[in-house]
């Protein structure tokens, strides 16, 4: 148990640290090749004004027409992307862990906080299962890596939870905590979840379509 602990928490967060970028830095530079050999005059007319204006608007609750027409779906989502980022890069425990390897360190929030937001993300999860299982418009466009995906995301924060409150089966929680959290940042670039990388692009070339293009607003 002792060997696995050391090459979770050693050699294979250096492994998918490494997957993680490479993989986003190849995603990213291969899209954009691709996208200008699908639309040559893709990037003539990107803007940056209406670019930045829709990314503005649809990063505010409640900026669209959309999220106005969903209100608790845009709670739920806002709530567990802002807890998702936040909680695990200021959470005291992996700030420590960060400046014990490189010497660097950040603001962090308290272990409270960290555990409201724990909390919160794992009901999100579980409120975004509901709707795959239960609503049939949402059921009709879900695949099982759908499911995967959302365990992938709830499963770090299950537990590391877990560990942080010792319940029983610490070490090996521990071990799986390290593991599932490298996992889904080698996960990133490969699946849906590469929409965090790309949606400043894609919304800033919706936005610049819209806005340059159609003279119109696209939220």
């Amino acid at each position: 148990m002792h060997d696995i602990y050391i090459f979770v928490s050693g050699p294979l967060v250096w492994i998918a640290f490494i997957i993680f970028v490479g993989g986003s830095v190849y995603q990213l530079i291969s899209r954009a090749v691709l996208a200008g050999k699908k639309d040559q005059v893709i990037y003539s007319y990107m803007s940056p004004f209406f670019a930045l204006r829709s990314i503005f608007h649809w990063l505010i609750p409640f900026g669209s027409v959309n999220s106005r027409n969903k209100p608790v779906f845009t709670i739920a989502t806002f709530m567990f992307h802002l807890c998702l980022i936040l909680a695990p890069v200021f959470l005291f425990a992996h700030v420590t862990l960060i400046n014990e390897a490189w010497g660097v360190s950040w603001w962090f929030i308290s272990d409270t906080t960290a555990d409201i937001m724990t909390v919160l993300v794992i009901l999100v999860c579980l409120f975004f299962l509901g709707r795959r299982l239960f609503l049939r418009e949402v059921k009709y466009l879900t695949s099982v890596s759908d499911y995967v995906i959302l365990g992938l995301v709830a499963a770090p924060f299950i537990t590391g939870f877990w560990a942080y409150h010792q319940f029983p089966g610490y070490t090996v929680i521990m071990i799986a905590h390290m593991l599932s959290g490298e996992i889904l940042l080698a996960a990133i670039p490969f699946t849906k979840l590469s929409h965090m990388l790309f949606f400043p692009f894609t919304r800033g070339y919706i936005g610049s379509e819209f806005g340059a293009v159609r003279h119109a607003r696209d939220w």
